[in-house]
């Protein structure tokens, strides 16, 4: 694990939108030219004392956050971070995340945003990748910070979150571009290591802006931050951003338990929040929900993975608030159900896009369209979906139409009303209760166990979390599955990527023409698991 990762300096590869594209954005409104660093001294001008962030610790105001993200982006210029350089954030859900993140939008750098869950195997990577120069943590990291610095040679900074406003300041700070890439997020990857999403100032806040409106935020909303801060859905669908950008609170949540949310919406008054569909189904299943005041809530959102129409249709009665069903992807498309939809179209659908020049195609395997209403695989471009992953050629190749659109591996069906009703994927991946696991990341890890012959990852159904893992192993000596789990997390996994189960067998099936296709394998042993229960 010492072993230091290669880190081969190259100009910084992305795929910018085409230009005649960029033109029409911008003729549109849609893209105004504002940074992040704008927007926020924009609504710190707006709405300055109202309270801006809660969490445990702290109470900022709009004012307060805006000089300490400028006291932050002050203290990355004077440690020699310039325009352009990558960062990885690895922080829980703390007001500081806020912070930190706008302070490096201010300072021309670019956030690499990492789950509180990853571990050394993710995390390396994301520095490796991206050419990260800096490492920010929380105080309690130190361990695996150490461990990062010691593999990959691009990182010269581990920052203690808490302690950057404190840091010698450097100046001035740099003009940057609002075209330009602001952060590197993370795509739930269907092969391998998650892909790093390059979005820019513009794309992003208009999608921002757009949720906002379509979520009807106003400075009375109160918004917790249940899932990690740095999953798209929280921090843009409205989430963070969408609520600053009304003027509310954004209030952070140190876990998605009920025991610790249902006391911060009882004392916050919390108006809003979003949830994958398992904690939907904890939160409706809690027998404390009777010892705190929801009232406040208006409105549950929900998405991350398809939440069943059974399901579904409980919020309001258990929970006495309204749903919001909420279907996107790091990459760009987002859709919303609008509080005006129809019941049946809120619990039956997951929502209708954005913008209405997001483009959306419906394709067979030949990518010919389907007939209007029947299922095929979700193609889409638009105002703030990328046009290729960072430093992924040959992926990009894949990923993309050669007209722009991505593949977002979803199997879809259009209803009349233009709303999307997810079916499935096309990927080889395992969605884990929101989570994404790549099912070729996990079978990499396994095949490095000396007793591992050969590996297949699939996703087993399940009632609560909508899919598990189970992980089929071929070996040439016994091993038992606590020890292969006991290797996984030894080599640094993420605990969510860990099989929830393991099988092993003699052999795997193979195709009619004798070939092993991986995603044949797993569809076979998923069949295997299905005839079983």
């Amino acid at each position: 694990m010492s072993d230091r990762l290669p880190f081969p300096w190259v100009p910084f590869p992305w795929v910018p939108f085409p230009d005649e594209f960029a033109a029409r954005y911008r003729e549109l409104g849609y893209w105004t030219g504002e940074t992040f660093g704008d927007f926020l001294a924009a609504k710190a001008a707006a709405f300055g004392e109202r309270v801006a962030v809660v969490d445990s610790e702290v109470r900022w105001s709009y004012r307060e956050l805006d000089e300490r993200a400028t006291r932050i982006a002050a203290s990355f210029v004077g440690l020699g971070i310039a325009p352009g350089d990558r960062v990885v954030v690895h922080l829980p859900n703390v007001a500081e995340f806020v912070a930190v993140v706008f302070g490096l939008f201010r300072a021309g750098a670019l956030p690499v945003f990492a789950l509180p869950s990853h571990r050394f195997a993710e995390i390396s990577a994301f520095c490796s990748i991206s050419g990260a120069v800096g490492y920010v943590i929380a105080d309690s990291s130190r361990a695996l910070a150490d461990e990062v610095v010691a593999a990959v040679p691009s990182v010269r900074h581990v920052l203690i979150a808490a302690d950057l406003a404190e840091l010698p300041a450097g100046g001035p700070l740099p003009e940057v571009d609002a075209s330009a890439v602001a952060f590197l997020q993370l795509s739930g990857g269907s092969t391998g290591v998650p892909k790093l999403i390059p979005r820019t100032h513009d794309d992003y806040l208009y999608s921002v802006r757009e949720s906002a409106a379509i979520c009807g935020l106003t400075p009375e909303t109160v918004y917790l931050v249940a899932l990690p801060a740095a999953h798209n859905f929280p921090m843009s669908s409205p989430g963070i951003l969408g609520v600053l950008h009304a003027g509310g609170r954004v209030v952070m949540a140190s876990a998605p338990s009920p025991d610790v949310v249902f006391p911060l919406i009882e004392r916050e008054r919390v108006t809003l929040t979003g949830v994958v569909p398992p904690l939907a189904l904890q939160w409706m299943a809690s027998p404390a929900r009777a010892a705190h005041d929801l009232s406040s809530l208006k409105v549950l959102q929900v998405g991350g993975a398809k939440f069943v129409p059974e399901a579904a249709a409980r919020v309001r009665p258990e929970l006495g608030c309204e749903l919001q069903q909420v279907f996107g992807m790091a990459e760009g498309l987002v859709n919303y159900t609008r509080s005006d939809d129809p019941e049946d179209v809120v619990i039956g659908s997951q929502g209708r896009p954005i913008s209405p020049h997001d483009e959306i195609r419906v394709v067979a395997e030949d990518d010919v369209e389907v007939a209007p209403g029947e299922v095929g695989e979700l193609l889409t471009r638009g105002p703030y979906t990328i046009r290729g992953y960072y430093r992924a050629v040959e992926h990009n190749a894949v990923a993309f139409t050669a007209d722009g659109f991505y593949r977002t591996g979803d199997l879809v069906r259009v209803l009349p009303s233009g709303h999307l009703v997810v079916e499935g994927r096309a990927k080889d991946q395992i969605n884990r209760g929101g989570e994404k696991i790549a099912a070729e990341e996990i079978e990499n890890h396994l095949l490095a166990h000396p007793a591992v012959h050969d590996a297949a990852v699939v996703a087993i159904p399940d009632e609560f979390l909508g899919e598990r893992t189970c992980a089929f192993v071929i070996t040439t000596e016994p091993v038992a599955a606590p020890a292969l789990r006991a290797f996984l997390r030894n080599r640094g996994l993420a605990a969510y990527k860990i099989p929830d189960r393991v099988e092993t067998v003699e052999a795997f099936p193979h195709t009619g023409v004798g070939k092993t296709s991986r995603r044949d394998l797993r569809r076979a042993l998923a069949d295997t698991l299905r005839k079983a229960r």
